[in-house]
């Protein structure tokens, strides 16, 4: 099945350092987009970090040190990749939770000026797990019956995650799902803002969960002793809790956010 799509849409796959959204790189990115007519364009970028790759890292993509030392920074290739992905909604596996926040601190600490936010994600292992609950391996398997060659690489990977998504949404067309309310629906849809709904996990602010939406669609924190609290009430009541965030080991999106709704509050 194609996509119907709205916006032009791209799938892409990251090769980090390491899987600390806040301290480490990205050393390899595949991106594919995918137009409203159908066609595509790739783009393969290796990129120097600036720190080590762990070894746990490089055993995973087979990506080391030597090999991205005079490959270009990401500050370097940075804003060529905003434009290349300006006006697209974003599609991956496992996306949600790991590629989009790595990328949204990369830009951050590469001053690009991009926001996210505004785009449509849609995870595709999201879909999968609360469908089928398997890897991408498997996904691949299962919904393409094909083996995946050059797992972890970038762009076997990214590709493999397209097409899985267009089988997806042939096994899945009119099949319902049951929600942990007992709600059921059938999600699985040739629409990606109601993919981009189906595939998020929950209702966040920032992109790792830090601050999210509650019931009311009201911000407030998800951690720590302010769990469930208003972040403008922390804010109010508590004003070192600002500071706390600022200088701790936060994400850069995540300070970004709460510096937003500190200066929404201050103009008032």
């Amino acid at each position: 099945m194609q996509l119907n799509l709205k916006n032009p849409v791209v799938f892409f796959d990251l090769e980090t350092t390491g899987i600390d959204i806040a301290k480490d790189r990205i050393v390899e990115i595949a991106l594919l987009k995918v137009q409203l007519d159908g066609s595509e364009e790739e783009v393969l970028q290796r990129i120097n970090p600036e720190i080590p790759i762990s070894e746990e890292a490089t055993r995973v993509h087979g990506i080391t040190n030597e090999d991205v030392a005079n490959e270009p920074t990401f500050k370097e290739v940075a804003k060529r990749l905003a434009k290349f992905i300006e006006g697209c909604d974003l599609g991956g596996f496992n996306s949600n939770r790991f590629d989009i926040p790595l990328l949204a601190e990369e830009f951050i600490r590469a001053d690009v000026d991009i926001d996210l936010k505004k785009r449509k994600f849609i995870d595709v292992q999201a879909i999968f797990h609360k469908m089928e609950k398997r890897t991408l391996a498997a996904a691949y398997k299962f919904y393409c019956d094909k083996d995946l060659i050059d797992a972890h690489s970038a762009m076997a990977d990214t590709k493999a995650t397209y097409n899985v998504l267009k089988a997806q949404l042939d096994k899945y067309q009119g099949v319902e799902y049951e929600d942990n309310r007992g709600k059921v629906s059938t999600p699985v849809v040739n629409d990606m803002e109601k993919l981009s709904e189906f595939s998020a996990y929950d209702r966040n602010v920032d992109f790792l969960g830090r601050i999210v939406y509650n019931d009311k669609g009201v911000e407030v924190f998800n951690f720590g002793k302010n769990k469930g609290v208003p972040v403008t009430k922390v804010l109010e009541e508590q004003p070192g809790y600002f500071g706390w965030i600022m200088n701790g080991d936060f994400p850069l999106y995540t300070k970004k956010v709460l510096t937003q709704i500190k200066l929404r509050m201050m103009e008032k």
